[in-house]
């Protein structure tokens, strides 16, 4: 099995399996049958994809879906992929997101051929631009943004000619060059590519290629003050790095006639872009921009803030790369936008954990359990099986005494129809431990019950029991004098819609505002204080969680992943 964050790369022939056991049981989807059509038609040698982020935020779970998307079909068509960053706007763009998204592809599992910058190809594409200016195919316009927008023209009316769009070679040379000698301010001109102010796809009329941005740029510092178009940057660093299958989004699909129309022009090798849909996610946002909002407006505690969308946030809050892996093939890719149901997300959070996840015991919302006939100052320590699913999972001890933390969920004065814990009369089993019979109980001034009491059947021990008696509930426990205490921070969805964004007024308006409950002192059992920032445990009957790295010797914090059952589900169904 891949190891989870210590992985930095993968073994391409034991993740191949891994990562396409499922694919064998399905059809080909549209991608893999353009590649395998071009492999045999003999188009290619092997294929090459690229992952090409913007280093302006941090990656979400649809860049989740990209990277597996990219990395797996070089994988499983024995190709290459490189990481490349879209660094051509250094207003946005900053190292710690650069490294984010490093460490973000490592720990889901893949690696790089080779790790590249647009920068790294800032004086080519320069080259590129003097081409075409050469060929006539771009001029230098002095015209601002109002005055470019009002002669675009629209769907239904064709463009008009900018003023500027008649000089000769030579002076867009001159100005070109100057442009980037810095001699012009901000927005005071820009390059753009000769195409057709009629042509019906509004992205081809006359597109800006080259504007002019003063600002100092986090690899390149301040020897640039011009810096390419996306549109313009995409297509070029695809052929350099003679990428053979450029896959993008659905939203770029009118940008396709664009990326081959430079590529025809500059003569260079003909790489091709491929789109699929973006796949969205119910009760979230997906956009980088409301992403940056939400951290800077404090609605989350960052970008790694176990509630957000972001791989980073994911990894918090204790999903596994294996999980995320899985979502992305399960969803697939498909030509249309969609949304898909967060709960299928938490599907393979939950069925991964249940494979990998030890189980423990920790008491949330305490009430003091004594058991009146076990002696006093008596101490035992019982067997508890760490994960059932897993046969070398082993086992550990677990200390009991005769006195108990358990939940107060798990009592109630009278007890209600289908109520099999406990309450007077009534008895439960004790997971690893006894059945103990519910004999009374104390309340406050309050009318708070503070202590149970109960008495047990030695008779009754796990795995020895011959008490013969059968009871229908089995409870959770914590020692009460070997107990440790630790924050729990209970994580739900963020938002209380299943769209937020396409709601009315602002999005952060429909923010769940029981999004994160947090138990300063919740019980846990003695093997729990071992527990490393990133450990993943399902605490029995509650749910499965993650240490946070919040956690310092003494203070232990576990952030819930996701619950044992779709609880969002049943109050769907009310």
């Amino acid at each position: 099995m891949l190891s989870n964050e210590s992985n930095t790369g993968y073994n391409a022939s034991k993740y191949s399996y891994l990562y396409h056991y499922k694919m064998e049981e399905r059809s080909l989807n549209f991608l893999e049958e353009i590649i395998e059509k071009d492999l045999a038609e003999g188009k290619y040698k092997s294929i090459y994809t690229r992952f090409p982020p913007e280093p302006n935020g941090y990656l979400h779970i649809g860049h989740a879906a990209s990277i597996c998307l990219n990395f797996g079909l070089a994988i499983k068509y024995q190709g290459k992929c490189n990481l490349r960053f879209d660094d051509t706007n250094p207003v946005t763009e900053e190292t710690e997101y650069v490294e984010s998204i490093m460490n973000d592809v490592k720990w889901l599992g893949f690696n790089w051929d080779e790790l590249r910058y647009t920068s790294d190809y800032f004086e080519q594409l320069y080259a590129y631009a003097v081409q075409l200016i050469r060929q006539g195919d771009a001029y230098v316009d002095d015209s601002t943004a109002e005055q470019m927008a009002a002669t675009k023209g629209d769907i239904n009316k064709p463009g008009t000619d900018s003023a500027w769009r008649s000089r000769s070679i030579d002076e867009n040379l001159a100005l070109f060059e100057e442009m980037r000698a810095g001699k012009y301010p901000d927005g005071a001109k820009v390059l753009r590519a000769k195409v057709d102010m009629a042509h019906p796809n509004l992205l081809m009329r006359d597109p800006i290629i080259y504007r002019i941005k003063h600002a100092h740029h986090h690899r390149t510092g301040d020897a640039w003050c011009i810096y390419p178009m996306y549109d313009f940057a995409h297509g070029q660093s695809d052929s350099i790095e003679q990428i053979t299958h450029s896959i993008c989004t659905l939203e770029f699909i009118h940008h396709r006639p664009l990326y081959d129309w430079f590529i025809q022009k500059l003569g260079i090798f003909p790489s091709h872009q491929y789109e699929f849909a973006r796949r969205n996610l119910t009760y979230t946002v997906m956009s980088k921009r409301k992403l940056l909002q939400l951290v800077n407006e404090k609605h989350v505690a960052g970008w790694d803030d176990p509630r957000m969308p972001t791989i980073s946030g994911l990894r918090r809050r204790g999903y596994t790369p294996e999980s995320i892996r899985n979502f992305a093939d399960t969803i697939g890719i498909a030509k249309r936008d969609n949304i898909t149901d967060v709960s299928l997300l938490e599907f393979c959070i939950r069925e991964n954990l249940n494979k990998v996840a030890n189980r423990v015991m920790a008491v949330l919302d305490p009430v003091k359990l004594v058991i009146t006939n076990y002696p006093e100052g008596q101490t035992e320590e019982f067997d508890a099986e760490n994960n059932p699913e897993d046969e070398q999972g082993g086992s550990r001890k677990v200390p009991f005494s005769r006195e108990i933390w358990i939940e107060r969920e798990d009592f109630q004065e009278q007890a209600t129809k289908k109520f099999f814990r406990l309450a007077p009369g009534l008895m439960v089993r004790l997971k690893y431990a006894y059945i103990v019979r519910c004999d009374d109980f104390k309340k406050d001034e309050q009318g708070v019950v503070t202590e149970i009491y109960c008495s047990y059947l030695p008779e009754s021990k796990s795995g020895n029991d011959t008490s013969g008696l059968k009871v229908k509930g089995t409870i959770h426990w914590v020692s009460v004098p070997h107990a440790q205490t630790a924050e729990v921070r209970l994580y739900d969805r963020l938002f209380r819609v299943e769209n937020p964004a396409n709601e009315d007024g602002d999005f952060k308006d429909y923010i769940n505002p029981d999004s994160l409950q947090v138990v300063a002192n919740a019980y846990i059992e003695p093997a729990l204080t071992q527990a490393q920032p990133g450990d993943r445990f399902q605490f029995l009957r509650k749910g499965y969680f993650c240490a946070d790295k919040d956690s310092t010797p003494g203070h232990l914090v576990f952030n819930r992943t996701v619950g044992l059952k779709d609880s969002w589900a049943k109050e769907a169904k009310k």
